[in-house]
């Protein structure tokens, strides 16, 4: 059997198991401040274990695109803190988006490509000169949606390399507010009341500085040329 298609089966049967299993209720926020004593003694007990598991998790949870990765940035913030919960969050939520950009473009880049080769190839085009300034505005602003970002992006030629720092610093100031918030756990009644709307402009006009200083710079440049007015 093909390679590619036993890779997709076996994504779509993870996915199905989340839901025939209802594992979605160990991610919910009413679960964990159930089990926020008992996860705080834990990580007490047994630091590196809970770190570790709690990574493998996360990373599993963005690169399947599964709902949960807001409750887990929260639960990070109420178990480890804001120094430890950035860190070990920003790790695991990359890699995650990492991965399941690469197996993207592993299971459709060449399909596409074939049906809109010479649209793809403009994109491209287009990606080599600035995708990274593109890809940090869309990780800057928390609102386009996580899954959407990471397949995109996977039916490009962008380096997996600079998919990798370029989304860890562009996720970084959302990865800082969830697990700060989750700093207050019991305070919390939704994880989407969390970005508010004010919040959500300003992660907008942030994400509008690295194009437009790319704009800035590449304007700048041209002023600098010979002959330029």
């Amino acid at each position: 059997m093909n390679k590619r298609l036993l890779l997709l089966l076996l994504l779509v049967l993870l996915g199905l198991g989340f839901y025939v299993f209802d594992l979605g209720q160990y991610l919910s926020l009413g679960y964990l401040k159930q089990q926020q004593v008992r996860l705080d003694a834990l990580y007490a007990a047994h630091p590196l274990v809970m770190v570790t598991g709690y990574m493998l998790i996360y990373i599993a949870v963005t690169a399947l695109s599964l709902p949960g990765a807001a409750v887990m940035s929260l639960a990070g913030g109420a178990l480890f803190g804001l120094g430890v919960g950035v860190v070990v969050i920003s790790l695991a939520s990359t890699i995650g988006a990492t991965l399941a950009c690469a197996v993207a473009r592993y299971l459709l880049r060449d399909a596409v490509n074939r049906r809109f080769g010479d649209r793809l190839a403009r994109i491209d085009e287009g990606m080599a000169r600035e995708g990274a300034w593109y890809l940090l505005s869309l990780r800057l602003v928390p609102a386009f949606p996580f899954f959407v970002v990471n397949l995109l992006m996977g039916l490009t030629v962008m380096p997996l390399r600079t998919y990798f720092w370029v989304s860890q610093l562009g996720m970084l100031p959302a990865t800082v507010v969830f697990v700060n918030a989750g700093r207050e756990l019991s305070r919390i009644e939704s994880p989407a009341g969390i970005l508010s709307p004010t919040l959500l402009v300003s992660f907008a006009l942030i994400g509008m500085l690295p194009l437009g200083a790319r704009r800035l710079l590449s304007w700048w440049r041209g002023r600098q040329q010979p002959g330029s007015v």
